[in-house]
């Protein structure tokens, strides 16, 4: 065997592959800005998002149903997908979306009314965040990935009092989700429809995926587990944060995610605990999701850790809309202390998971 070959070949394993992660180069990366595919198309899918959310959400807060208005929040996030979809398809994107995040809700609802254990409820969690990674990715659906919909279940979790309430929230997730719709198709004209001209992530075959999807849903049983043996209040955070790492499509794409999910899940905890601090109105914070949500998509797309720290209090600030009396305080550090384990449970297990073709690839890019 030739020196190059044998230096590649030791280069490749997984010490050598947790060495090139957590060295200079891989910080810098992480807090580097990149150019985005078109920020014209992503200023309006969060334009779209917003503008449904400030529809909808002061009309469910004004009906009789003022409880489910966290629910048709969720409904809103469907106008952040298919932004780079090709030309006529994006409907198509939408519709499917809306279906799958009802489903979601439904699902993980009617566990939480026939009365199944937290256990039991994480670990359909974890089977889901790898069922959505499969979905989002075999769909095409793009950004913002599956972690919409696993958020979505995990909001569904805790109690439910009747079968009556589990048809509320699936009725409002799918109501708002289907404004959602109207909204991004009296908008189409805006989006910049070049057949093309974005960047398109090759399918991998399905074996390629399932696999994937498998290491997903282990990593963040695994997350979800810990979170709760520690005695965390919100432990489905942990899935997400496990989650956001592993579906990284390279070993270094996942390191960056564990690194800025990190960093800027802490940024935004801080954001969001200054404006609790406020006591803000109900009305305060549909303006404040709307604002959010449009700076998220604005930023995101150049560094995801900027992105985070405008997520972080939009998340928590959904909570704090559905169950602002439950919801407070407590829920910052909850979230960094959940999303940091999660982070860190997942790059170990995307190592510990990887291939040799993902460690090389790590090696020579480190070369």
């Amino acid at each position: 065997m030739s020196g190059t070959a044998l230096s590649t070949t030791i280069a490749a394993r997984r010490i050598d592959a947790a060495r090139h992660l957590l060295g200079l180069r891989q910080l810098r990366e992480s807090i580097a800005l990149s150019g985005q595919p078109s920020l014209r198309n992503s200023a309006l899918a969060g334009s779209q998002a917003a503008l449904t959310a400030l529809i909808a959400l002061p009309l469910v807060h004004l009906s009789p149903w003022p409880h489910l208005i966290g629910f048709a929040s969720l409904g809103a996030l469907v106008a952040l997908f298919g932004r780079f979809a090709p030309r006529g398809q994006r409907s198509r994107i939408v519709l499917q979306c809306a279906l799958w995040l009802t489903l979601a809700v439904l699902a993980m609802s009617l566990m939480a009314w026939t009365g199944a254990p937290a256990i039991v409820q994480l670990m359909l969690l974890a089977l889901a965040s790898g069922l959505f990674f499969f979905v989002v990715i075999t769909g095409g659906f793009g950004p913002p990935g599956g972690l919409i919909f696993v958020f979505a279940a995990g909001a569904s979790m805790g109690h439910v009092g009747s079968g009556e309430e589990v048809v509320q929230r699936a009725l409002a997730t799918a109501i708002v989700a289907g404004l959602a719709l109207l909204v991004c198709g009296c908008t189409e004209f805006v989006r910049h429809r070049a057949d093309g001209a974005f960047p398109v992530e090759p399918l991998r075959p399905v074996s390629h995926r399932a696999f994937a999807a498998l290491r997903i849903a282990l990593g963040s049983a695994i997350a979800a587990l810990a979170a709760h043996a520690l005695g965390a209040a919100h432990p489905a955070w942990a899935v997400l944060g496990a989650m956001a790492v592993m579906q990284g499509t390279h070993l270094h794409i996942s390191m960056n995610r564990a690194l800025q999910r990190s960093l800027g899940t802490v940024a935004g905890a801080v954001l969001v605990w200054l404006i609790l601090l406020q006591a803000p109105s109900v009305w305060t914070v549909i303006v404040l999701l709307a604002v959010l949500q449009f700076v998220t998509e604005m930023i995101i797309g150049s560094n995801y850790a900027l992105g985070q720290i405008m997520v972080t209090p939009m998340a928590l600030l959904m909570s704090y809309l559905a169950a602002p009396q439950a919801a407070g305080f407590a829920m910052v550090p909850e979230r960094i202390f959940d999303t940091l384990l999660g982070a860190a449970i997942g790059i170990v297990l995307a190592v510990l998971c990887s291939t040799l073709d993902d460690r090389q690839f790590l090696a020579r890019r480190h070369a």
